[in-house]
């Protein structure tokens, strides 16, 4: 699949045409450099003018205003959505939070084949966890989008308590479809069964291995945010691997196992993450201000996305054996994700584009290869 040809209209609709080259130029760096960096793209950006013309050339572009994400960003992410997931199925949209030195970039994704697609992201001027009204502003606009899926929001224990929670909950009450939340709380929140006297999670007496799901519970000593469901869990210790932290999740699902099965996809979002940076496109190696570097994120999402899309495709057509190895019968986890699969499929294409005169003479060296030759090149055009 193309991603420039498959959203044209919507990108049309925004971007002028010299705008949309240097989109195409700078989604093509990145996959190529695998460098967020404004110098390292400029000192490679292919059009001949001066250098210090070229990186004023892209930062005049992250500045502009038609990066807009909900403008530009949000139908094209809708539009994929749709693609991906049917109405009948729910999303797991997940809140993350990331930072590196003086950034910080909160995140809600959808999980999608183990691994996150970003939606919306902000930049916190300041260090540390996000609040409630950071909160709120990252995750309504998400709802406004979907509303017409059924919606499962995750988040680890940096949204504990129960106020998001208590906003969601009202939220649901008006929604057109239901809105599920699953939230890590800490050990030290209090909840209050039927008659008792209020305990903390953390002095409940667990079994390994046993889920419970506390049902319309009062959670936290402050009086207005109603009930809750509350899910314990200690996992039981495995040969040498002893759990290391019970789980207390705070939810509105009326399943112990959908609970727990749901909150493990979480791990998707730090698996993109870690594309996001060292892993892939180096994000913390940058110093851009607070626009530009939401924009960069927006072209990282860009790329990511239809990298990843363009993986589930090759390994559709069953090309993955040309691009990367394959995952071995006996290996539990597989050996690469959609997104690495299309990213080294995309560099390969630009790597049989670049030195196609050397790999010319060598095929035609290796005349007695031919057979094998021709099918690698019904490949590359295939994918082309």
């Amino acid at each position: 699949m193309d991603f420039f040809s498959d959203h044209k209209s919507q990108i049309e609709k925004y971007l002028t045409k010299s705008q949309i080259i240097t989109l195409q130029l700078l989604i093509w760096l990145l996959q190529v450099q695998k460098e967020v960096r404004i110098e390292r793209l400029a000192s490679c950006l292919p059009i001949p003018i001066l250098y210090e013309s070229r990186r004023k050339k892209i930062q005049r572009f992250l500045a502009s205003s038609s990066l807009s994400l909900s403008l530009f960003w949000f139908p094209i992410i809708k539009s994929i959505v749709e693609q991906e997931f049917k109405r009948s199925n729910p999303l797991i949209l997940v809140l993350d939070r990331t930072q590196w030195s003086d950034k910080n970039v909160f995140m809600i994704s959808v999980m999608w084949r183990k691994r996150a697609l970003p939606i919306y992201w902000l930049i916190l001027s300041k260090k540390g966890s996000s609040n409630i009204r950071e909160q709120i502003a990252l995750i309504r606009p998400v709802l406004k989008l979907f509303s017409h899926y059924d919606v499962v929001i995750l988040g680890d224990r940096e949204f504990h308590g129960v106020e998001l929670s208590y906003w969601l909950k009202e939220k649901n009450k008006k929604a057109k479809n239901p809105i599920y939340f699953a939230f890590r709380e800490k050990g030290n929140i209090y909840i209050k069964r039927s008659s008792k006297n209020e305990v903390k999670l953390k002095d409940l007496k667990l079994t390994p291995g046993v889920k419970i799901l506390y049902k319309n519970l009062k959670v936290t000593k402050q009086k207005g945010f109603g009930k809750f469901n509350i899910l314990v869990y200690k996992k039981r210790d495995y040969r040498h691997h002893q759990a290391k932290e019970n789980w207390f999740i705070l939810t509105n699902l009326d399943s112990a196992n959908e609970v727990i099965k749901l909150y493990k996809k979480r791990a998707g979002i730090e698996a993109m993450f870690r594309d996001y940076k060292s892993g892939g496109y180096n994000l913390e190696g940058s110093k851009a201000n607070l626009i530009r570097l939401t924009n960069l994120i927006l072209l990282i999402a860009i790329a990511y996305t239809s990298a990843s899309l363009e993986g589930k495709s090759f390994k559709n057509q069953g090309h993955q054996k040309y691009i990367t190895r394959l995952t071995e019968a006996q290996r539990k986890y597989r050996r690469h994700s959609d997104f690495r699969i299309g990213l080294y499929g995309q560099n390969w294409i630009i790597a049989w584009n670049f030195c196609f005169n050397l790999v010319e003479k060598l095929m035609i060296i290796n005349r007695h290869k031919s057979n094998y030759y021709q099918q690698g090149l019904k490949v590359l055009s295939a994918i082309s």
